[in-house]
């Protein structure tokens, strides 16, 4: 054993700038013997704590409890993110060993009764009254963590548990795999030119490169966001239009090894018998308990708001969309799902004569990353310097040390930004490094945190030119970033984003309304050739179709809220058809021509395999709180400090040391109402 720690970097004190991983070093072979190591580390502090001959107390159960498995947290986190952003076949394999190992050590410790006694101890008997609110917070997690995870349980039920959870953490794992596959393995190969009309030159010089790149002749697209998104609003040949779309949206329903059908239903029906194992009607019961929204109802009253204010407009804007698509097609043409980026794309550049490749020029990606953090340095003082001594897990990745406004040092920020075969679709923010304040010492340390993207790529011919999607994009994963870099919490698992999942969403969406604002855009949008800065006019028709087809859009991310629910509000196991289920669940939200064959439960990883299950609707409920908070930035200024200290101070810097609500009427002086986002969206006056 102490020959292979000797030879594994996970064993040393990481000897990089601020601690920070060293991906260089690290093989696939290192990763399970440090697991084991951890597992078997964590074991010992667990056991330390039963054995303590003194009665429970917060200092002696609850603080040694949370501080324990370090050395497991931080080989876990580096294995769990990189099957993410930089995966393989073997990396992989160890996976489907790994995650059977980890749920039943986790189950160890959370159904460990001894354990247990000595935090209900605490829990029952600690005076709060000396206990500071952060502690108080801790010790209520702790409690309610293990109560969820099966501390009360007995018996039978508890074997019963744990075997539902380790059969869980399989299937959600091979469900992401399946996803991964199907996305990576089709290519829509093109031979004649013909076949690329309509489409911008940015979009054919990517194909080119990816055909070269896979060593075919002629023009690649693919599933991935910057090469199928370009195909599906420009294309002129509506059936190649129609064979994209039907391999994107029939992912993981082919009749192969990557089918997802009895996976999904498996997931949710385990899903379902753990919640009622523990007491609940229905995993959503279960899940909402902990979350600003508390039940299913609450949670279906804002869905039924937003399909209520929204479906008229809705209606009309497919409406809009459906003439033009007839006065160029003819009276018979029926508008149906491939066809609606192309003819919206049309209709759009008619009303506001601006589209994705006008825009292009100004969002080259070093400027863009210029802007987003210069925005972060005009509202919170902070700054970031590129680091080229902190290692990097793939060489697209870059460090920067982010620094506070009085020159301290704040956090590590890793970027990465576009797709390759080893990284998931989407985008996200994670953290190799979480932060906490040594009770002891009182030293804070700080946190590596990472935002991982799928933007269009260089070309030969040209940098990354982003579409402007792609930049609230960006705008979004980096406000998630600074909710953790900001964090400014005592204990680790209060820290950052580690808040109510409902309210995780607001900082991310509270920064995507910088996009449409002259102000920022003036800050670096330039054309990459000309250095002309873009012109009042064009930010004008940006602010001016900000709103196109806004009811289309906030409906389609209904539909998706309501599928989750219908997942999981079911207190009954489900044998049926699941793409019968889905099209019945989400049909109240629906404007497109439904087509038989698709189905998104299949590859719908955020709800599935991603930790949104029975928490999708939090986008639309954090975007009610998001607007409500930028109209008062609008109301005194998009730059204004006091504004912007304030949000940090309580919303970006708190975590979870307080239930969210109190947080955000602190900052903000009330409640919000669905009010901010109708007027913003332009339904309301």
């Amino acid at each position: 054993m102490n020959k292979i720690q000797a030879s594994n970097p996970f064993f040393e004190i990481y000897s990089t700038p601020h601690g920070t991983v060293p991906f260089n070093l690290i093989k696939t072979e290192h990763y399970a013997p440090a697991i084991h190591e951890g597992i078997r580390r964590q074991n010992g502090e667990i056991d330390a704590i039963i054995n303590n001959p003194d009665a429970p107390t917060f200092e002696n159960t609850i603080v040694p409890y949370e501080k324990s498995g370090e050395l497991l947290h931080r080989v876990n986190t580096v294995f769990g993110n990189l099957l993410s952003a930089e995966t393989d076949d073997e990396l992989q394999e160890l996976a489907r060993e790994i995650m059977p190992l980890m749920s039943e050590h986790e189950n160890n410790i959370s159904l460990n009764e001894k354990l247990f006694a000595r935090i209900k101890t605490v829990y029952e008997l600690a005076d709060k009254a000396k206990l500071t609110p952060e502690q108080s917070k801790l010790l209520e997690d702790i409690y309610t963590g293990f109560v969820r995870n099966g501390a009360n349980l007995q018996g039978d039920a508890k074997e019963q548990y744990r075997n539902l959870c380790k059969e869980l953490s399989l299937l959600t794992l091979q469900f992401s795999e399946n996803t991964l596959k199907e996305t990576n393995d089709y290519r829509l190969v093109l031979t004649e030119k013909s076949q690329l009309s309509g489409l911008p030159e940015s979009a054919i010089d990517a194909a080119a490169e990816t055909a070269q790149e896979k060593g075919v002749e002629g023009w690649v697209f693919t599933l991935h966001a910057p090469s199928y998104s370009p195909f599906m609003t420009y294309a002129d040949n509506r059936d190649l239009r129609r064979e994209l779309y039907m391999a994107y949206n029939t992912k993981c329903t082919h009749d192969n090894a990557c089918n997802n059908l009895e996976i999904v239903k498996k997931i949710a029906n385990i899903h379902m018998e753990i919640a009622r194992l523990l007491g609940y009607d229905n995993f959503a019961e279960y899940n909402l308990k902990e979350r600003m929204a508390q039940n299913s109802d609450t949670v279906y009253k804002l869905l039924n708001q937003l399909l209520e204010a929204y479906t008229s407009t809705a209606q009309k804007e497919y409406d809009e969309v459906q003439a033009l698509a007839r006065s160029e097609e003819g009276a018979d043409f029926i508008l149906m799902p491939w066809d609606w980026s192309y003819y919206s794309q049309k209709l759009k550049d008619r009303k506001f004569s601006i589209n994705d490749e006008m825009l292009r020029p100004y969002f080259e990606l070093s400027k863009v990353k210029e802007g987003v953090f210069g925005l972060a340095s005009k509202l919170y003082g902070i700054t970031f310097k590129k680091n080229a001594d902190i290692p990097v897990y793939h060489k697209d990745v870059e460090a920067y040390e982010v620094f506070d406004k009085d020159g301290t040092y704040l956090a590590v920020l890793y970027t990465d930004f576009h797709p390759r075969a080893g990284k998931r679709s989407g985008a996200w923010m994670t953290s190799y490094k979480g932060q906490w304040i040594d009770e002891a010492s009182g030293e804070n340390s700080r946190p590596h945190v990472s935002i991982v993207m799928n933007f269009t790529k260089p070309t030969q011919n040209t940098p990354a030119l982003l579409t402007f999607n792609e930049v609230e994009t960006f705008l979004h994963e980096f406000g998630h970033s600074l909710h953790e870099i900001f964090a400014d919490s005592t204990y680790e698992s209060l820290s950052g984003t580690n808040v109510y999942w409902d309210f995780v969403e607001l900082p991310s969406q509270f920064m995507e309304n910088f996009a449409t604002q002259k102000e920022f855009l003036h800050t670096f949008a330039r054309h990459y050739q000309t250095g002309e800065l873009i012109s009042d006019e064009l930010v004008q028709r940006i602010v001016d179709s900000s709103n196109f087809n806004v009811a289309y859009a906030c409906l389609r991310q209904v539909s998706f809220g309501l599928l989750d629910m219908a997942w999981y509000t079911r207190n009954a196991p489900f044998e049926g058809d699941v793409k019968a289920y889905e099209k019945q669940a989400w049909k109240k939200a629906q404007i497109l021509p439904v087509v038989e064959e698709t189905c998104m439960s299949t590859q719908f990883s955020h709800i599935f395999a991603g930790g949104y299950s029975a928490g999708y609707y939090s986008y639309k409920w954090a975007e009610v709180l998001d607007a409500d908070a930028f109209s008062l930035f609008k109301q005194r200024g998009i730059f204004n400090p006091e504004v912007a200290g304030s949000f940090r101070k309580n919303i970006l810097s708190k975590g979870g040391t307080e239930h969210p609500m109190t947080l955000y009427k602190r900052f903000r002086g009330q409640e919000p109402t669905i009010d901010a986002l109708l007027i913003r969206n332009g339904i309301k006056k």
